[in-house]
C-alpha cells in the first residue's frame, strides 16, 4: 500500500491537535493519506497505552486515514538512533508518500523535538540506496518524500504557508475529541493537565481562527518549510482581503 502523504507524531493525539484539518481536506480532495505516531503516548498523565491505542485508530477513522501506525519507542525517551532510523526509513519506503508532514523543530515536549530530528534524518537516508532496508523478507527500494512540511504544536513559529481549513475544522475537532481520555471529564479522577483545562477546546478554536484570518479565511493551519515553496499561478493564492 502506498500513499500520497504521511503524517508522523511523536504521540497519539499530535496529528490531530496539530494538523488534522489539513489531513482531512486531503482526503476531502481525494488524497490517500497514512498516519504514523512516534510512540503509545505511555507516559501521559492521563489515560493507559490501551486506551490512546484505541482512540487513536477511531480518530484516524473520522479523518479518513488509510492507516495509522505506531513506531514503538519509548515515549519520554523518542532518540535519534540507527535502530529508530531504520524504523522511520522502512515506513517511509512502506508507503512511499509524496509529502511528509512532522513537528517543528523548537517546541515545549523534547519528544517533539527529537521526533522532528528523527523524521528529517530518515526523510533524506530513506533516498540512500545502499542503506539497505526489509519489509516482511523483502528488501525495500530506496525511495524520498518530494518534501516536508512542519506543523505547529505549543511553540509558534514563523510559518511559511496556512492552509485553509475552514470547510474541516469540524472534523478536526471530531477527530480531537476521540482522544477523550486526555480532555476536559469533570468525572476524572486523574491529575489535571494543560489538556484536560475546561477551556482547552476553545483555545485550539482560538488559534485556528487566528491564523485563518491571516490569509482572509474562518480556520487555518500553519507550515514550516526549509525548501522554497513554488506555486503555478498568483490565481491559485489564498490572500486576505485588506
Amino acid at each position: 500500500m502506498t500513499v500520497d502523504v504521511l503524517a508522523i507524531g511523536a504521540h497519539p493525539d499530535d496529528i490531530e491537535l496539530a494538523c488534522g484539518g489539513t489531513v482531512a481536506k486531503f482526503v476531502a480532495e481525494g488524497h490517500s493519506v497514512a498516519l504514523a505516531d512516534a510512540t503509545e503516548g505511555e507516559l501521559g498523565t492521563r489515560g493507559t497505552a490501551a486506551m490512546r491505542t484505541a482512540e487513536a485508530q477511531k480518530a484516524a477513522a473520522i479523518l479518513g486515514a488509510k492507516v495509522r501506525k505506531n513506531l514503538g519507542l519509548p515515549d519520554g525517551s523518542v532518540e535519534v538512533t540507527q535502530e529508530s532510523l531504520l524504523k522511520v526509513i522502512t515506513l517511509i519506503r512502506e508507503l512511499q508518500p509524496r509529502i511528509l508532514l512532522i513537528p517543528h523543530s523548537v517546541d515545549r515536549h523534547p519528544d517533539h523535538v527529537h521526533t522532528h530530528q528523527l523524521c528529517r534524518e530518515a526523510w533524506f537516508y530513506s533516498g540512500l540506496h545502499k542503506i539497505t532496508t526489509r519489509l516482511n523478507g523483502t528488501e525495500q527500494k530506496a525511495h524520498r518524500p518530494e518534501n516536508f512540511f512542519e506543523f505547529m504544536q505549543w511553540f509558534e513559529f514563523d510559518h511559511t504557508f496556512v492552509v485553509d481549513i475552514s470547510s474541516t475544522f469540524e472534523k478536526k475537532m471530531e477527530s480531537v475529541k476521540a482522544h477523550a481520555s486526555q480532555f476536559h471529564n469533570p468525572g476524572s479522577t486523574e491529575p489535571q493537565t494543560r489538556l484536560s483545562e475546561p477551556d482547552f477546546f476553545e483555545r485550539i478554536e482560538a488559534r485556528a481562527r487566528y491564523y485563518g484570518q491571516t490569509i482572509g479565511v474562518t480556520y487555518g493551519e500553519p507550515f514550516f518549510s526549509f525548501a522554497p515553496v513554488g506555486i503555478k499561478s498568483m490565481f491559485d493564492l489564498v490572500l486576505s482581503k485588506r
